[in-house]
C-alpha cells in the first residue's frame, strides 16, 4: 500500500520547511509514504525548497493556474505514481500533520472513499465571527448540494482513495473543495469526515482577497456545479412558480371576462402570457439540461475507464511518468493506450524466431 502526500504551493518557500518537516515518512496501514509538491507557478524558490527538504516528486507548473488546476495536476501525478490513497494538505502547516492517520483510518477501513478533516471552525478563535457565519452557512448549502453531511465544506485537508482520485474531474480555476464534494456526493461515493487538529496561522490567505470575493465565488462555483448535476430539478422549481403565476393571471382575467368586464384586465392576458412563456422556456432548458448531464456521466465512466486502462499499461511498462527528476504537468509524448494495446497483440501474434 502507497500513501501519497500532496502540497499544492504557490510562492511558499518560507512556509513549506515547516510543513515539511512535521510530514510523517511512515503512516500504519502503509509501506510507503511519499511526498509530493506541485508548484503552481511559483516565482520563489519553492520547487528548490521541496527538493532541499527531501520531497520525493515535484510537479511543476509552467504559469500560475489556481488552486483547483494545481490539485487535480497532483491527483493526476499521484495516480501514475501508483499510489492507492492521497492524502492533500496545505502549505501553510494550517492542519496538523499528526492527524493523517485518523484521516486515511476510514479509507484503510473501506467505509469511505473520501475523508474531510473539520477543523470545528466554531470553537476556532482566529476565525472572525463573520468568517464563522459564512463558513457555517456555505457548509449547509454544500450539504444540501452535494447530499452529504460534511460540516466543513472548505476543509483542504483531505484523503482520497484511489477510486476517487481516478473519478474526480475539477473543472474550476478557484478551488477544489466545494466542487469535489458536490461531484462526490452526486457520484455515489462514500464522504465522511474526522475532527482534527490546526496549528496557529501563519500568514492571510491567497485563494481570495476579501470576504464578498469569496463569497461570490463560492456561490458561483455551487450553482454551476449545481446545475451539471441536477439541471432538471434547478430549472422546473422555477418554471412551476412562473407558471402558477402565469396561470392564476389567466385565471383572473377570465374571471372579470364573464363577469363582462375583461376589457378592463386586458394587462392581466399579457403578463400571465410573458410568465407561461418563460416556465415553458425554463422547463424546456431543464430537458436538455437532463440530456446533457446523461451524456456528462457517459463521458466520466469512459474517462474514468480510460484513466484506469493507461495507468495499467503505464505500470505493466515498468514504472509511472514523472518518477525522478521533475513531473511536469504537460503530457509527454507517448504511444496512447488503443496504440500500445494493438501493438503488444501485433507482437503476441509475431511467431517466434527460430532459436
Amino acid at each position: 500500500m502507497k500513501l501519497v502526500i500532496q502540497i499544492p504551493c504557490l510562492n511558499e518557500e518560507a512556509a513549506l520547511p515547516r510543513t515539511l518537516a512535521e510530514l510523517p515518512r511512515d503512516v500504519p496501514g502503509f509501506d510507503t509514504v511519499e511526498w509530493l509538491v506541485v508548484d503552481d507557478g511559483s516565482t520563489d524558490r519553492t520547487a528548490d525548497v521541496a527538493r532541499e527538504f527531501g520531497v520525493d516528486h515535484v510537479v511543476r507548473l509552467g504559469s500560475n493556474k489556481g488552486l483547483a488546476v494545481a490539485f487535480q495536476a497532483g491527483l493526476d501525478a499521484a495516480l501514475r505514481l501508483g499510489a492507492d490513497v492521497v492524502v492533500n494538505t496545505d502549505a501553510d502547516n494550517q492542519y496538523s500533520s499528526a492527524d493523517i492517520p485518523k484521516l486515511v483510518a476510514p479509507v484503510l477501513a473501506g467505509e469511505a472513499d473520501i475523508v474531510v478533516g473539520d477543523r470545528n471552525v466554531a470553537a476556532h478563535d482566529e476565525f472572525s465571527g463573520t468568517k464563522k457565519i459564512l463558513q457555517r452557512w456555505g457548509s449547509w448549502v454544500v450539504r444540501r448540494a452535494s447530499d452529504t453531511d460534511i460540516p466543513d465544506a472548505t476543509s483542504g485537508f483531505r484523503a482520497y482513495s484511489r477510486e476517487a482520485a481516478l473519478r474526480l474531474n475539477v473543472v474550476s480555476r478557484f478551488t477544489y473543495t466545494l466542487e469535489t464534494l458536490i461531484q462526490a456526493g452526486k457520484s455515489d461515493l462514500t464522504v465522511t469526515h474526522v475532527p482534527v487538529q490546526t496549528n496557529p496561522k501563519v500568514r492571510p490567505s491567497r485563494l481570495f482577497r476579501s470576504i464578498p470575493q469569496y463569497v461570490k465565488r463560492s456561490l458561483g462555483t455551487i450553482l454551476r456545479i449545481y446545475l451539471l448535476y441536477e439541471p432538471l430539478p434547478a430549472f422546473l422549481w422555477p418554471a412551476t412558480v412562473l407558471g402558477l403565476a402565469g396561470a392564476a393571471l389567466f385565471g383572473r382575467f377570465f374571471y372579470f371576462y364573464a363577469a363582462g368586464d375583461g376589457g378592463g384586465h386586458v394587462q392581466s392576458l399579457i403578463v400571465g402570457a410573458v410568465l407561461l412563456v418563460a416556465a415553458l422556456q425554463l422547463a424546456l432548458l431543464g430537458v436538455l439540461g437532463e440530456l446533457l448531464r446523461s451524456n456528462r456521466v457517459l463521458i466520466e465512466r469512459t474517462l474514468h475507464r480510460v484513466r484506469t486502462i493507461e495507468l495499467s499499461l503505464a505500470k505493466d511498462s515498468g514504472g509511472a511518468p514523472g518518477e525522478g527528476d521533475d513531473a511536469r504537468a504537460e503530457p509527454r509524448p507517448r504511444e496512447r493506450p488503443l496504440e500500445q494495446a494493438e501493438r503488444r497483440r501485433s507482437e503476441a501474434r509475431r511467431p517466434a524466431e527460430p532459436v
